[in-house]
């Protein structure tokens, strides 16, 4: 199901390693194109250059369903979104959606953790990242 609500969208092109033997893109690198939504989403939510050397969040945990088939020629954008952040952890949704049909091709869902890049250890969300995604999404995350 697409979900029709996701604010932020990024156009993805499709490279020609992408594809594989089969003629359509291989189910790794589906996993790039999520990465590349959640760095845009990012940077879109700060409004600033990000130094991800200083980072405070790191993914803990990437589900990916693979939906239908993408092929070289399909017009594809990743839609991004934050559905919930806890104290330690923040839970993104993600789809892989073609432009022209409107198909669903593939979803993932993400876990982000705060993390203390010094001691190594996860860390409670940054009350600038909960300000920062509260007012990109629009809402207040409890």
């Amino acid at each position: 199901m697409i979900i029709e609500d996701i604010k932020h969208r990024l156009p993805i092109q499709i490279r020609f390693n992408d594809i594989d033997s089969l003629g359509h893109v291989n189910n790794a690198i589906y996993l790039s194109y999520f990465d590349l939504g959640k760095s845009a989403y990012f940077q879109a939510v700060k409004s600033t250059i990000i130094d991800w050397t200083k980072i405070d969040i790191v993914v803990a945990n990437v589900n990916i369903d693979y939906h239908a088939p993408t092929f070289m020629h399909e017009k594809l954008e990743v839609r991004t979104q934050v559905a919930g952040i806890g104290n330690k952890s923040m839970k993104m949704v993600q789809q892989l959606v073609n432009l022209e049909t409107g198909e669903l091709k593939s979803s993932c869902r993400t876990v982000m953790v705060g993390y203390h890049p010094e001691s190594k250890a996860s860390k409670i969300i940054s009350q600038e990242w909960r300000n920062a995604i509260e007012q990109y999404e629009g809402k207040k995350f409890d």
